[in-house]
């Protein structure tokens, strides 16, 4: 029956773009129209338990993918997969993540399909990653790649702490002149600085997870790198508009914070992280005077595109103090809010919420206890 249904299939289709090898029976190459079929794919969606050998027949004709998406469920080389990156002519999207049982590796997975990618530097564009941890291995490579990948304009690396101290300092090297998105986890604020100077002004998506930032960052340090960062935002980064922006809660971060919203107009979402990590008299006083000043700022400054904001971490604002900014934001695109703070559940501020629901002021407000809500889920 199924292969009377691929027979039926490749009869009335007689062009195929988007292929999801996982979630079919693999002999369809059996078929002689397979060839014509799959000639003119676009994108392939497949994983390394396939077949190797299954990989060697698809090369030869199927050589114009653009986008590659691979889940490595099987922690062995696949060499077949090595072939097929090798055999494109125009892949301009590749994207890698782990997705196994093992936790050491007596193979090195990696190796060979990285080293194909590499030759494909003149097209690639969008590059995604998410290694597991993994025993066995010195995972190391992605690191020599990287800064051979020239034409990338879009780059994620999701969660894997494998970017030690040398490695972040050969990153700060990074020369990226087309690129767009930037998010790489597990880093440090200097780090990203450096990639925002050395890129091309055109970067439009900046984001980090705030644990993974204040972790990283040295307690002596935070404050001088935040700084940093916030300036090396509005001196190169005239496009942005979605960012995620952590600093320290003195007059001189918010000062700069302020210069920053005036200079991106083009800023749609902010995720703000307000962090007191050189301070130890963390109250709800100073959480409340925090975020005072922020919405004052917010008011006074924030470009008219920005229509989300999402805050995380020590700050609060007064029942009066939001009133007074949704008071203030009318006459602007409805707003919509992301916080970690629980005090927003309470009955009066649900009444105040719900208020400037009613009146077209707030869009959408949502409070979530877990912290990966509140971060951008990446693209």
């Amino acid at each position: 029956m199924q292969n009377k249904f691929y027979e039926f299939f490749m009869k009335k289709c007689p062009e195929l773009e988007y292929l999801d090898m996982r979630s079919i029976q693999h002999r369809i190459l059996i078929f002689p129209e397979a060839k014509v079929l799959l000639e003119s794919l676009c994108e392939l969606k497949c994983d390394t338990s396939i077949n190797s050998s299954y990989f060697k027949k698809l090369s030869p004709f199927c050589q114009y993918i653009q986008r590659l998406i691979i889940v490595n469920t099987y922690s062995k080389p696949n060499y077949g997969i090595v072939m097929l990156i090798e055999a494109q002519k125009n892949l301009k999207h590749f994207e890698w993540k782990d997705d196994f049982h093992d936790d050491f590796l007596t193979e090195n997975p990696y190796e060979e399909v990285f080293y194909a990618l590499e030759k494909k530097a003149d097209s690639l564009n969008y590059l995604r990653i998410y290694f597991q941890y993994v025993g066995g291995i010195d995972n190391t490579l992605l690191q020599e790649i990287l800064p051979k990948l020239y034409k990338l304009k879009i780059l994620i690396i999701d969660d894997y702490l494998f970017f030690g101290e040398v490695q972040l300092e050969k990153l700060k090297l990074q020369v990226y002149n087309e690129l767009e998105v930037l998010s790489i986890n597990s880093n440090r604020l200097n780090v990203i600085s450096s990639i925002i100077e050395n890129s091309g002004r055109r970067l439009k998506k900046i984001l980090f997870k705030s644990y993974d930032i204040t972790n990283r960052e040295y307690y002596n340090s935070f404050d001088e790198s935040s700084l940093n960062f916030i300036r090396k935002i509005y001196e190169n980064c005239p496009s942005i508009e979605y960012l995620s922006v952590a600093f320290s809660p003195s007059k001189e971060h918010f000062t700069e914070f302020e210069k920053l919203l005036k200079n991106c107009q083009n800023l749609k979402s902010l995720l703000i992280i307000i962090n007191n990590i050189v301070t130890t008299n963390k109250t709800n006083e100073k959480f409340l005077e925090n975020g005072k000043i922020l919405l004052e700022i917010l008011i006074k400054s924030a470009p008219t595109n920005l229509k989300e904001i999402r805050f995380y971490d020590d700050f609060e604002f007064s029942l009066e103090n939001l009133e007074d900014f949704l008071e203030k934001w009318k006459g602007r695109p409805a707003i919509s809010i992301h916080t970690s703070d629980s005090i927003y559940e309470e009955e009066n501020y649900e009444k105040l919420i719900n208020k400037y629901k009613g009146d077209g002021i707030i869009k959408d407000f949502k409070h979530s206890y877990n912290i990966d809500e509140i971060h951008y889920q990446q693209i």
